[in-house]
C-alpha cells in the first residue's frame, strides 16, 4: 500500500439508542489489495481500562467487525451487517456496551493499520456521546 492511499483524515462517534456509530473518513480509497484496519482506541485517563473497536478489510471487502477489551483480554465479534462503506467513508455501528467502563473522562483516538503494521495512530475523534 502506498502512503498516500487510505490516509485516515477524520473520525467521529455518536450514539443512537444502544449503539455507538463510528465514522471514518479517509483521504483516498479503501485498498483493493491487502489488509487494512480502521478503529478507535478508548481508555480511562490512566489507561488502566482500554477498548479497541475495529473494522478490518481484506482486498477491499469488510471481513471482521469487533471490539477488544484489553483488561479482560476478550474480543467480541459482531455481524458485518453493522458495517457500511463507500470508497472513502467507513461506518460501523457497535453496541454501546463495547465502551462500558470508560466513563465520562475517557480518552479516544482513531487509528489505521495496513498489512498488519500501524499506519496511523492518535487521530482525533469528534465525539457526540
Amino acid at each position: 500500500m502506498k502512503t498516500q492511499d487510505a490516509l485516515l483524515k477524520q473520525a467521529s462517534i455518536t450514539t443512537q439508542d444502544s449503539t455507538v456509530v463510528a465514522t471514518f473518513d479517509i483521504d483516498g480509497t479503501i485498498p483493493v489489495s491487502g489488509a487494512y484496519v480502521v478503529g478507535l482506541m478508548g481508555a480511562t485517563p490512566d489507561y488502566s481500562s482500554q477498548r479497541r473497536l475495529c473494522i478490518e478489510f481484506m482486498n477491499g471487502k469488510a471481513i471482521a467487525f469487533y471490539s477488544f477489551n484489553r483488561e479482560q483480554g476478550v474480543e467480541e465479534d459482531y455481524d458485518l451487517s453493522g458495517v457500511t462503506h463507500s470508497e472513502n467513508t467507513i461506518t460501523g455501528s457497535f453496541p454501546l456496551a463495547a465502551l462500558n467502563g470508560l466513563g465520562k473522562g475517557h480518552l479516544m483516538s482513531a487509528f489505521s493499520e495496513a498489512e498488519g503494521r500501524e499506519y496511523q495512530h492518535g487521530v482525533p475523534v469528534e465525539e457526540n456521546l
